[in-house]
């Protein structure tokens, strides 16, 4: 960089402020997307350069360009600018989220790669009198050589050095002009011990060729983007994997996007199986080092297929051939704070702007993307019958308004009352039926999975004497009763305090608790079936860096007999001796005020169902409910998409909710009740005035969750087309204004959660 010329430059930074920044520069204009660290108030951060810059009074110094070529490349730079534009979001922070963590850190903005020494053969010994002429009685430098030789010509040096070899053998060696220690960049890989052997031979079934048919057709005609409708067992899976082996075979790259953590591990085994080394892995449960090593690698062209979550669809693919997007429908795409992109929306515009080929697969695809591949926005692809000749398993429902007969088992009668604070009282959590399908599983030695959508021991503490129920200090939400670490816990902002004795309203002694969560029905399975071996699987048993592969790990080599668990349990998991699903409340999340609410059970109960009889055992599914005759829980025991579709569609009609129309909300919230109330009046008096052309103004009214981590909560929704709907967050951001204390305003384009 030359030192005699200056420049201007104009920088994107990851500040929530709709606005760019110019600096001044020592040398040329870097190229778009260089990351430059610069002076912003009284700290350092790491911005972007959008290019040549404007002089306006008090310009500050870029303290250093750091780096040569842009890390953000034209095909994601173009992308970052469109998530910005639609979202309406500043591109600082759409480009922060792009990144792994260490490049937006400007205490560690120049992260150099991690690196080994490394001890190479560089001149092989051919025979064995060779050996021994070379080595006469330096036995030690003979036995590191040949363990060289042996683990293929190289290998790390504290290994050799750990293994007994002293740094002396090592350099005796170097001094013979057999071996060099060299400095090798060392990657960082959690995933190196998954399956990498031969993948398993499979035959794609008629129904499979055909799709693979029309998909190879669109790697030829300039991508395109497909709904891949295929009921759970029917193969998406071995599409995916043929799809990116024709997209490879062109000299192409390929996303494959999961929807949680939990899934990785099973699907890398997978593709490492088929791609073997060709395969990095990004998702938030790497380590910082380990994210940017996979990042580095598929920059550099030596990993061509990136496996991950949500973030995984920034992954720098080049050559970008495919992405793929399981479970295309699953909430977990939506990124739940700015940018609050949508990961599959995000793929559809990549693939469609790089020529590529888009498969969104689901057996519950989202109503938006049904309703896109029947306008033939999309091409629909369908896989209607399970590989192998498997068949979907028996549905079978429990209705838990009637009197529970003899052989259900609940939660015993409570105990003396420990430092927890009481039990909670007896209830029935699984019917006669499904009690006696876990036992016929357990003498077969077959294995089950239960699925309630609630973790904790109970949901919720009770005054019997004034009904006061324990509330978070900070959110408008009850608090949840953690028998094992003898707490009380909120689920949305993380506050803790200890089981109450009395009633911090009345100050009765009588308090009780209710509501079922998962610890409750563990502390129950075991209870009720000694030696039957059960796993939990949640948020409170996951959160180690490999809980979730460890834990089905168990299950795969038939270690657990019972998996019990929350909805991360319910999709993509494949284990053939699993021949029971039982669903333990299907009515968790039904009656929860969001229009989404049927569609998320719908999809949850065909998800979990789908678990069951997936090898060639038959399985059954149990499914217990206060609402047998609700359209949801009979489309789900019908294994009925297209009739839950057109019932749901036709609900959504009058009023119109999405995908009949578009839709955004804007949240508005203060430490100050009266200041949230008053900013959210303001927002929907100055909305309606704006006339903005085609947008409906709905509200404003309280947020379900009024009161969250401090913050009292009130929104605006928008309904209307896609333009009107941009047009009028476009406004708000550059125009509207709150009054009052600490009032924030975000902005959700097509929200999944109202909540």
């Amino acid at each position: 960089m030359s030192s005699g010329r200056r420049s201007l430059v104009e920088v994107a930074l990851p500040v929530p402020l709709r606005r760019t920044f110019n600096y001044r520069l020592a040398g040329p204009v870097p190229r778009p997307g260089t990351r430059v660290r610069v002076p912003f108030r009284n700290r350092t951060v790491v911005g972007w350069v959008l290019g040549p810059g404007s002089e306006v009074p008090g310009l500050r110094d870029v303290v250093s360009v750091l780096e040569r070529e842009p890390s953000v490349g034209t095909e994601l730079w173009q992308l970052a600018q469109w998530i910005a534009a639609y979202y309406v979001v500043p591109l600082g922070v759409v480009l922060r989220a792009m990144l792994p963590a260490r490049m937006a850190n400007p205490a560690a903005a120049e992260p150099a790669p991690a690196r080994r020494a490394v001890v190479r053969v560089v001149r092989p010994i051919g025979t064995l009198d060779e050996l021994d002429r070379v080595f006469g009685r330096a036995k030690r430098q003979r036995e590191a050589y040949e363990q060289l030789v042996g683990a293929g010509g190289r290998k790390a040096l504290a290994a050799l050095l750990e293994g007994g070899f002293s740094r002396g053998v090592i350099g005796g060696l170097e001094e013979k002009g057999l071996v060099r220690v060299v400095k090798e960049v060392l990657v960082r890989d959690p995933f190196r011990d998954e399956a990498m052997g031969a993948e398993p031979a499979h035959v794609p079934t008629p129904a499979q060729r055909k799709v693979l048919a029309r998909l190879d057709a669109a790697l030829g005609d300039g991508g395109g983007t497909f709904l891949l409708h295929g009921v759970t067992g029917s193969g998406k899976t071995l599409v995916y994997i043929e799809l990116i082996r024709r997209v490879l075979g062109r000299g192409g790259g390929a996303v494959v996007l999961v929807p949680e953590i939990a899934l990785t591990p099973q699907t890398v085994a997978r593709f490492r199986q088929a791609f073997g080394d060709s395969v990095a892995v990004l998702h938030s449960g790497l380590s910082d080092g380990e994210r940017l090593d996979a990042w580095r690698q598929l920059r550099s062209g030596a990993r061509r297929i990136a496996v991950g979550a949500r973030s995984a669809v920034f992954a720098p693919v080049s050559a970008l051939g495919a992405i793929v997007v399981d479970e295309e429908h699953d909430g977990s795409y939506k990124q739940s704070e700015s940018p609050r992109y949508n990961a599959r929306d995000v793929a559809v515009v990549r693939a469609r702007r790089a020529g590529a080929v888009c498969v969104l697969g689901s057996a519950t695809p989202s109503l938006e993307s049904w309703m896109n591949a029947g306008s033939e926005k999309y091409g629909l692809l369908e896989l209607p019958d399970r590989v192998g000749g498997g068949v979907l398993p028996d549905v079978r429902v429990v209705d838990l308004k009637l009197p529970p007969k003899e052989g259900a088992v609940a939660d015993p009668a409570p105990a003396e009352s420990d430092d927890t604070g009481p039990p909670a009282p007896p209830l029935r959590i699984l019917s006669p039926l499904l009690a006696d399908a876990v036992r016929q599983r357990l003498s077969r030695r077959e294995q089950t999975i239960l699925l309630l959508n609630r973790r904790g021991y109970a949901t919720f503490a009770l005054c019997e004497n004034c009904g006061a129920v324990g509330e978070c200090v900070d959110c408008s939400v009850s608090l949840t009763l953690h028998r094992a670490r003898r707490r009380m816990i909120c689920h949305h902002c993380g506050h803790v305090e200890s089981p109450p004795t009395r009633c911090p309203r009345c100050g009765s002694r009588e308090m009780t608790y209710g509501g079922l969560g998962t610890e409750q029905v563990e502390r129950v399975l075991v209870e009720s079936f000694p030696g039957g071996r059960v796993a939990r699987m949640d948020m409170d048993t996951t959160r180690g860096k490999w809980s979730h592969r460890d834990i089905l790990e168990r299950v795969r080599k038939g270690k657990v007999d019972i998996l019990l668990g929350t909805q991360m349990i319910a999709k993509g998991l494949d284990f053939p001796r699993v021949t029971l699903v039982g669903v333990i409340n299907a009515d968790t999340g039904l009656h929860l005020p969001d229009f989404r609410s049927c569609e998320r059970t719908f999809q949850l109960l065909s998800q979990v169902a789908g678990r069951a009889g997936r090898g060639s055992l038959p399985g059954e599914v149990v499914i217990q409910t206060y609402v047998p005759d609700h359209y949801v829980v009979r489309a789900a025991v019908a294994h009925d998409y297209r009739g839950f579709v057109e019932r749901e569609l036709g609900a959504r009609t009058d009023p119109p909710y999405p995908p009949h129309l578009r839709m955004a909300r804007i949240l508005l919230s203060s430490p100050t009740q009266a200041d949230a109330l008053a900013a959210a009046e303001s927002l929907g008096g100055w909305l309606r005035s704006g006339r903005h052309a085609g947008v409906e103004v709905l509200g404003p009214a309280p947020a379900p969750i009024e009161k969250l981590r401090g913050r009292f909560r009130w929104h605006v929704l928008l309904r209307g087309g896609v333009g009107g709907i941009g047009r009028a967050l476009r406004s708000v951001s550059g125009s509207f204004r709150a009054r009052g204390a600490d009032v924030r305003v975000s902005l959700d384009r097509d929200p999944l959660h109202l909540m």
